[in-house]
Parts: structure tokens; C-alpha cells; sequence
């Protein structure tokens, strides 16, 4: 029993970063209504360039640890909102007003390209971050096993959750999500009610981004690297993580995407966990292709 509220524990962390990446997709997917595998790029940019800048300041400005991490922290959500804003200005919604379609293939080349500039800038290097936060906090103890999460874990869990619930109160409770709502719904008949959504649409695609951002950082915090091949995984991941949870209601993303991360820990614990992708996906796909309905996509 004890091993097995172990492994709940440990699921904790890795759903909500599956949730809050899940909520900020969900964001971008009400704008452009097409599968965008570039949101995983973001992820993974995010972290790289946290990377890159926190040995910079590390090695080359003799900065301590903690101001290390803050610069490449501030550093890598600048770079990545920056992106994100010139993505959605400049790619993605001058091709999604031309042919919406044509959004999904422009998606896997800004992957490429987003993947390709961190790995040149940082020669292809693998950097690792030094451990810290790392004490482990005993949630209960049985029969002199300890149920434990580190300090950083219980810290990322609590920010991803705690960005959830605000882009969720922003959703519900605000003018700004009231008409985020009517632009997903139909920008047209929003156009004509006076909103700008094409204005929407890029603060959109920038808020997703930076959602990412946030949780590129704090996951290279916690693993203490971020690989390289990092975006195409999650970026397919997240895909059909929030498609199988409903990627156009973000709480519904968030909690498909939740479950998902508790479902692959749990699969680590009892089963190989060579297989683990594989089923997981699989398991998604199925999901898909068993409650699809037929409709017309605008």
C-alpha cells in the first residue's frame, strides 16, 4: 500500500506539467482549430535556451547559482514569448486566414527550425544543471516506509497548477476570456461584434507559448536537462494527450492530460517501461478512433 501511494506521489509532478501543457495548447488550439506539433517545440526551446544562458552566467559571468537560473530563466521566456509572438504574427495566422490547413505543415517546420537553432547555438552540446531543491519532504510515513517528494517537485506541481487555475479564472471571469471564448467559437461573428481577432489570435498563440515556456523551465529544473528531441515528443504528445481530453475546453485538456501523466507513471511502476510510449500513445489513438464523430472542419 505503501509503495503504491509511492507511486501517486511521484505522479503527481508529471501531471501537471502534462495538464499545464495540455491548458495552454488548448488556448492555441481555440484559434486555429488545427493540430499544432510546434507547441511541443516551444517546450523544449524554452528549456534549452534556459540551459544554455544559466552556463552562461554560471561559467562565463561568475554569477552564483540562484541569479545563474534567474537569468536564464528571464532569458529563455523573453526568447520564447518573442517567438511565439513573431510565429503567430508572421506564420501562423497570415496561413491560417489563407488555407487553415496549411497550419499543420507550417507547424513541423517551425519545429525544425526551433529544434535545429538550440541545437547550433549550443554545438550540440548536452548540458546538465546542478541539483538543488532536491531535499525530499515526507507526505506520510507507514510501517517505516516514507511516502516523499523533493522540494523542487512539490514547487513545480504547485506553479503549474496554480497557472491552470488563473488561465482558467482569466477564461471565466474576466472580459478577456469572454472574448477569447467568442473567437474560438466564431471569429467571424466576433469580427463583427467589434473584436479584433486577429489581435486575439496572436495573444492567443503568445500566451500558449509562454505557458510552454514556463513549463520548459521548470521541467529542466527538475530533470536537470532537456534533450533535444524533446519537442517532437512532446509536442506529439500533448497533441493527442488534449485531443483525447477535449482540445477545445482547456479544464477538459487539462484533466485528460492529468490522467494520462498518472497512467504512464503507474505503467512504470508495474510494467515495462520500454513499452510504456507505445501503449500510451496507442492507447490515445484508440481513445480518438473510438469517440470521433463526423463533422465538417471549418
Amino acid at each position: 500500500m505503501a509503495y503504491l501511494a509511492q507511486q501517486l506521489a511521484n505522479a503527481v509532478p508529471l501531471a501537471a506539467l502534462y495538464a499545464a501543457l495540455a491548458y495552454g495548447y488548448a488556448i492555441a488550439f481555440g484559434m486555429t482549430r488545427r493540430a499544432d506539433i510546434a507547441y511541443g517545440a516551444f517546450f523544449a526551446f524554452a528549456g534549452q535556451i534556459y540551459l544554455l544562458f544559466a552556463e552562461m552566467g554560471w561559467n562565463r559571468l561568475y554569477l552564483i547559482l540562484p541569479a545563474a537560473l534567474a537569468l536564464g530563466a528571464v532569458v529563455a521566456m523573453v526568447y520564447t514569448l518573442g517567438a511565439g509572438y513573431w510565429i503567430a504574427r508572421y506564420v501562423m495566422r497570415p496561413l491560417h486566414r489563407a488555407s487553415p490547413n496549411a497550419v499543420i505543415v507550417a507547424a513541423l517546420a517551425l519545429m525544425v527550425v526551433l529544434s535545429e537553432s538550440t541545437r547550433i547555438a549550443m554545438d550540440s552540446r548536452t548540458l546538465w544543471l546542478s541539483p538543488f531543491l532536491n531535499v525530499p519532504v515526507t507526505l506520510f510515513e507507514e510501517d517505516g516506509f516514507r511516502v516523499t517528494l523533493t522540494v523542487i517537485q512539490l514547487g513545480n506541481a504547485a506553479i503549474m497548477v496554480g497557472l491552470i487555475a488563473l488561465g482558467q479564472a482569466v477564461l471565466l471571469w474576466t472580459r478577456a476570456g469572454l472574448i477569447w471564448r467568442a473567437v474560438a467559437d466564431d471569429p467571424q461573428a466576433a469580427a463583427l461584434c467589434g473584436v479584433d481577432a486577429g489581435a486575439v489570435f496572436i495573444l492567443s498563440y503568445v500566451a500558449a507559448s509562454g505557458m510552454a515556456g514556463i513549463c520548459g523551465i521548470l521541467a529542466t529544473s527538475y530533470y536537470g536537462t532537456m534533450d533535444i528531441g524533446a519537442g517532437m515528443m512532446f509536442g506529439l504528445k500533448v497533441v493527442l494527450i488534449a485531443a483525447a481530453g477535449g482540445h477545445g475546453v482547456p479544464w477538459r485538456s487539462a484533466l485528460g492530460a492529468a490522467i494520462v501523466g498518472l497512467a504512464e507513471t503507474l505503467w512504470s511502476s508495474y510494467a515495462p517501461i520500454l513499452w510504456r510510449d507505445l501503449v500510451v500513445i496507442s492507447a490515445l489513438v484508440a481513445v480518438l478512433v473510438v469517440s470521433r464523430r463526423e463533422r465538417a472542419i471549418p
